[in-house]
């Protein structure tokens, strides 16, 4: 009889998961990230971002480790939407 377990089900990406899309929203931050996943993430996680204006909120670059802000001299690691890391 063959085993099989439930890891045997599932195939893990080959790329390391990256961030493809960023939407912020009044009261949240969507994350569209490479293997498919969308992480709705809350805006109070980020004091700087939720006491910025929506102009200084939409100025940001995605970079291979997360997302920064220039203007606003905040940077947030990819790591921070991925496995229930709050």
């Amino acid at each position: 009889m063959l085993s099989t377990t439930l890891k045997d089900h599932f195939s893990r990406p080959i790329e390391p998961t990256s961030i493809k899309k960023v939407k912020i929203e009044l009261n949240m931050i969507i994350i569209f990230l490479s293997d498919g996943r969308i992480v709705y993430t809350p805006l109070d996680w980020f004091p700087i971002l939720r006491s910025a204006n929506p102009s200084q909120r939409e100025k940001f670059r995605i970079s291979p480790r997360g997302i920064h802000w220039s203007e606003l001299d905040e940077d947030i690691p990819i790591e921070t939407f991925l496995d229930d890391y709050r």
